[in-house]
Formats: structure tokens, C-alpha cells, sequence
């Protein structure tokens, strides 16, 4: 339970460890960083056609979460942000976080229905916060 990790190991050098190793802690939580009864809330929410409504029902949606995951979701988002901001150099777009992330912090309580379908949304879900970052978290 206590574990004492060394980060001067050599194995945490590869940023691919480290990214599995927050994808895996995340994927193994309870309940995902948006709650399930947020789950059909925010699928909904994005397949608002109106751009401002849909963008104001993200944001107050992301604000009507419980404070540990809304806080939890404004670091890693955050964080997210910056990778982004460097996908000339790893090659890691809105797009590919959110093909990346959207599964793991955005699922459904049980897994029957239609994933495919799911995924697209989820995806589109975490791609409208990474580029709304400022306006759904504003300082």
C-alpha cells in the first residue's frame, strides 16, 4: 500500500510508461473522472447542433461535477493542453488525446449499446474541453 516509486528509475524515461501508467489509474477508478449519471448528460450535450448552446452545456456540465472530479479534471486537462501545444514534436493532436483519453474518462455504466457510436461522441466530448479549456475552466 505504501509503495515507494523511484521516478530516477530508468523505465520512467519512456513517456509511453508514464502516459499507460495515468491512462491504466484512471481506466481502474470506481466510477470514471465524469461520473456515470454525467454520462448521457455530456453525450447529449455534444450533439447539440448550436455551437454556443452546446458549448455552454459542457461548461455548466464540467462545473455541476462533484469537486474532486471537476478539480481532477481541470489538472489533467490542463496538462493535456500543454501536450497538445507540443504535437509538433510528439505528434499528440486535439485529436489524438481525445482518441486516446475519451474512452477512459467518459463511459457508460454498462457496456452494452453501441461503442462504436459511444466512442465517437466521447472522443468529441474530450476533444470540445481540450479546445475550450479556458472558458469551461476559467481562472
Amino acid at each position: 500500500p505504501d509503495e515507494q516509486l523511484d521516478l530516477d528509475d530508468g523505465r520512467w524515461e519512456d513517456i509511453h510508461v508514464v502516459t499507460g501508467a495515468l491512462k491504466l489509474f484512471l481506466r481502474e477508478l470506481p466510477e470514471p473522472l465524469v461520473p456515470f449519471s454525467h454520462f448521457d448528460k455530456f453525450i447529449a450535450a455534444i450533439k447539440i447542433q448550436d455551437l454556443s448552446l452546446r458549448g455552454h452545456c459542457i461548461r455548466d456540465l464540467v462545473l455541476s461535477l462533484p469537486p474532486a472530479h471537476h478539480d481532477t479534471m481541470k489538472v489533467l486537462f490542463r496538462h493535456l493542453c500543454r501536450v497538445v501545444e507540443h504535437k509538433e514534436e510528439n505528434r499528440m493532436s486535439v485529436q489524438s488525446v481525445a482518441i486516446v483519453f475519451g474512452p477512459t474518462l467518459l463511459r457508460p455504466a454498462s457496456e452494452e449499446g453501441n461503442m462504436a457510436m459511444h466512442m465517437v461522441f466521447q472522443n468529441q466530448v474530450v476533444e470540445h474541453i481540450l479546445n475550450h479549456y479556458g472558458y469551461i475552466f476559467p481562472d
